[in-house]
């Protein structure tokens, strides 16, 4: 239970997703009313502290609607995996503008971004990384987290929104192959991640990578020190569960890169 004072109202979007329906539940302590929304079905209100909107993120209009009235934006919302550019334009990069759009509108100065490590994918395993280094997207979805960077950056420079941009390795109850040892977030990281983006003043446009305390990691996390995320969980506890596996092929790009299969996916449509 955080012992900072709750929200008024927060948005989270992308509620019906396997995230989503986790942060419903660990969000709570920090909002007076949780506003939920995606475009899937999503189950109705347990009480008067929730709020289901269902919105479709490609539609303007409709998003200026869902933003009126909240405090925080969350913005989990979009199509999470590698897929054509087509599916991924209206939810992933028209959503995020009118995203950011909406909340210049009506006055919210924090957004947290979902962002992903698939804007660094096309880096290998044995380099290490921080939030200065350039972005490799390795996806039409990396490309659209990576432009959600921007748009963030913009936002403040422009109109001094605040944004912390999360680049979620894996947040999975735990991890499932070799490569998740590496970037696995547990919820409650996650959750304790979140309660940080939320309430750390002056965070302009921080980028933090979303990972647990792991043994083997990839990312250094130096430029968001001001946030005071202190992991607690490791995905050491599952290394003998994870290494009983078969062993990727030596040009399995999981075994390569950063962003594992999704250097891969696509292309789409020939």
């Amino acid at each position: 239970m955080t012992t900072t004072s709750p929200f008024n109202r927060l948005l989270l979007t992308g509620a019906a997703g396997g995230l989503g329906k986790v942060l419903r539940e660990r969000l709570r302590p920090y909002a007076n009313v949780l506003r939920l929304s995606d475009i899937a079905d999503m189950a109705p209100p347990i009480d008067d502290r929730e709020e289901v909107v269902p919105c479709d993120l490609s539609d303007k209009q409709a998003v200026h609607q869902l933003v009126e009235g909240v405090d925080a934006i969350l913005h989990f919302g979009g199509v999470s995996v590698e897929r054509p550019f087509e599916e991924i334009l209206g939810a992933n990069i028209c959503g995020v503008f009118h995203i950011y759009e909406a909340a210049r509108r009506h006055g919210v100065k924090r957004v947290i971004f979902a962002s992903s490590n698939h804007v660094i994918g096309f880096y290998k395993q044995d380099e290490t990384l921080d939030a200065h280094s350039p972005r490799r997207p390795d996806s039409y979805y990396g490309l659209s987290k990576s432009y959600g960077e921007d748009m963030a950056s913009f936002y403040f420079d422009r109109y001094g929104i605040e944004t912390v941009s999360i680049r979620i390795g894996s947040s999975f109850p735990e991890p499932q192959n070799r490569r998740m040892m590496s970037t696995w977030l547990s919820f409650d990281d996650m959750t304790q991640l979140l309660e940080r983006a939320l309430y750390t003043p002056n965070v302009g446009h921080t980028v933090v990578y979303g990972m647990s305390d792991n043994k083997s990691i990839w990312w250094d996390n130096r430029f968001a020190a001001h946030l005071g995320y202190a992991p607690q969980d490791t995905s050491e506890v599952f290394r003998e569960k994870v290494e009983a596996q078969p062993m990727p092929a030596e040009d399995d790009p999981a075994r390569i890169y950063q962003g594992g299969a999704f250097v891969a996916a696509g292309p789409f449509g020939d």
